[in-house]
């Protein structure tokens, strides 16, 4: 199908398209909702353009690249796999590619579609020794991510330019002990992101709201969000037909298009053997069966192979706390709060220290709230040592009040203690809050909020307290933007539908002005069919000079006299070979 040809299909092909099926082709097809497209034409012309036609056929699943390689070589296509590729704005209705596609298919797979990755001999469901590896794998990287999502909010984790893991937070997570390697801390990240328990900014990763959340689930519904969530974060070449996945091992040739396909399908299948949803061998384990079925997740077959979480530790006279297995998450992350993990094993070991105590005062506890959650999580009661750690601290902490002042609304810094008031007042690191004296007290127009942890990072024993002058929790923690739904495809290229539509009018007359504005910006020499007042027809071989008012001019090349034709009176144009 020559190429003028092929436009003016697919531009009556779009035509007919309702809006939802045309979003969603521009979607796919990366269009800007700002493009300048008059009309159909215009769109046609820029889908079929070489460029935005190579950046879609790496999409193509296996099924659609095999039906699209016969159409080329003269099999139109048919059926389902018609219709997808109808969707995709690459053949016409009559399953028949149009020529720069055709093109374009020939010099990405000159040799035809690969031969897709032949079986290895690991089919079926998972063996029950590889099933435990993988329960293992699951429990090991799902504590894993929990860590990284505890770093991030203490601090987010910095990205490059590219937007993957710099060297020095790579090493961080490393030293922390929430991963083995620098490899394993970019798998997890990327995981984590994936699936949305981490958000990105332009150089950091921050934990997500829902990242947030997630920390606080017992340890079974962590895993059983995320892995539900990686099945639907999948590449659409990977899922089958009723909503689970195909084959790990069919990954790497399921985008015959596509030259980076093999990477990418490396990559997710080390997610989710990494996941505990595929052994080490790309089996899928008994637990994940109805998930990649297209079903709900069965994890009572993973759940006899978690070990128990248990709900109590032993607290010593050395300010230590063991637990006898895995803490359950939501205690594990307030004692966090208060006291350093030294270990992470089945038997985690947390250590406490007037330093650690005294961040948990500047986050919001205070000795009573301590005392009572660390004697309700105590299998020894509460040592001495320890609750005299907790007094001490506390009563250092509070000697810095930081609130706001009733009737001026300015912050409001009280202490008792005239060495400490003199010290903030003259403290150059404070410079940015200009704190002032005030008779006792020191003010600033700066928030509380901010002046507090100023104060803070200037290693002054502050508590922020509320207008009755109780101590008030203060999350310092970073997180990401609320994720928002997709936007509808509808509403974002709704004003470029509206402008497409509205140029649309009579398709054939637009078509013929298009033909005609081409070739008088081509000076091409093109033959005019003009129906004459009598009712007969007359063609004119002109060089297209003009266009404009309604009219053609252009230059009669048999009697060599400029003509102008009206345009209402063209039935068509044909160009000179």
């Amino acid at each position: 199908m020559p190429e003028t040809s092929a436009q003016r299909a697919l531009a009556v092909s779009l035509g007919a398209r309702d809006d939802a099926d045309l979003a969603h082709l521009f979607a796919r097809r990366h269009v800007s909702p700002s493009s300048p497209w008059r009309d159909m034409f215009d769109a046609a012309e820029a889908l079929l353009d070489p460029l935005s036609i190579a950046r879609e056929l790496p999409s193509l699943s296996r099924d659609e690249a095999l039906v699209l390689l016969d159409a080329v070589a003269g099999t139109p296509a048919s059926g389902a796999a018609r219709d997808a590729l109808v969707g995709h704005a690459l053949v016409g209705d009559d399953g028949v590619p149009f020529a720069s596609v055709s093109t374009a298919v020939r010099e990405a797979l000159p040799d035809g579609v690969p031969s897709a990755s032949p079986p290895r001999g690991a089919t079926g469901e998972a063996p029950a020794e590889s099933a435990s590896e993988a329960a293992e794998a699951a429990f090991t990287n799902a504590a894993g991510v929990a860590d990284i999502l505890m770093l991030t909010l203490e601090s987010p984790l910095g990205r490059i330019g590219s937007g993957s893991l710099g060297a020095t937070e790579r090493r961080r997570l490393v030293d922390a002990g929430a991963v083995t390697t620098a490899a394993e801390a970019d798998l997890l990240v990327g995981l984590a992101a994936d699936v949305g328990l981490l958000g990105a900014n332009d150089r950091a990763w921050l934990v997500s709201p829902s990242g947030r959340e997630w920390l606080r689930l017992p340890t079974l519904e962590r895993w059983a969000r995320t892995a539900l969530a990686l099945r639907d974060a999948l590449p659409r070449a990977y899922r089958s037909a009723d909503g689970g996945w195909i084959p790990g091992e069919q990954w790497a040739s399921a985008t015959p298009f596509d030259p980076e396909g093999p990477e990418r399908a490396a990559l997710w299948v080390r997610r989710f053997v990494r996941w505990g949803l595929l052994d080490g061998a790309g089996r899928v384990v008994p637990w994940a069966a109805p998930l990649a079925a297209g079903g709900d997740l069965d994890t009572s077959a993973l759940r006899d192979l978690l070990p128990p979480e248990v709900d109590r530790v032993y607290l010593q006279n050395d300010l230590t706390a063991i637990a006898p297995g895995p803490l359950a998450p939501h205690l594990d992350v307030r004692l966090r709060t208060m006291a350093t993990r030294e270990s992470r094993a089945q038997a985690s070991s947390y250590r406490f220290s007037a330093g650690t105590i005294g961040a948990a005062i500047t986050a919001g506890e205070t000795a009573e709230s301590l005392r009572a959650f660390l004697t309700e999580i105590s299998l020894t009661g509460l040592p001495q040592p320890l609750a005299y750690v907790i007094e001490r601290t506390s009563a250092e902490h509070g000697r810095v009040r930081v609130g706001v002042d009733a009737e001026t609304q300015l912050t409001r810094v009280t202490t008792d203690d005239e060495t400490l008031r003199r010290s903030m007042e003259v403290d150059q690191s404070l410079r940015s809050v200009a704190l002032a004296r005030d008779d006792d007290d020191l003010v600033s127009h700066v928030s509380a909020d901010v002046v507090f942890w100023a104060l803070t990072d200037a290693h002054y024993p502050a508590v922020a307290v509320d207008a009755e002058g109780r101590p008030r929790a203060l999350e310092r923690a970073k997180l990401s933007g609320a994720e928002q739904p997709a936007p509808d495809p509808v509403e974002t290229y709704g004003p470029l539908l509206e402008r497409l539509r509205s140029g649309a009018g009579d398709s054939d007359a637009a078509w013929l002005e298009r033909e005609l504005d081409q070739a008088v910006r081509a000076r091409a020499v093109v033959d005019v069919t003009v129906r004459l007042p009598d009712g007969s027809a007359r063609v004119f071989r002109l060089e297209a000079t003009g266009l404009g008012g309604g009219r053609l001019r252009g230059r009669d090349r048999a009697a060599d006299v400029e003509r102008t034709l009206p345009l209402s009176h063209i039935d068509a144009v044909a160009p000179v070979d």
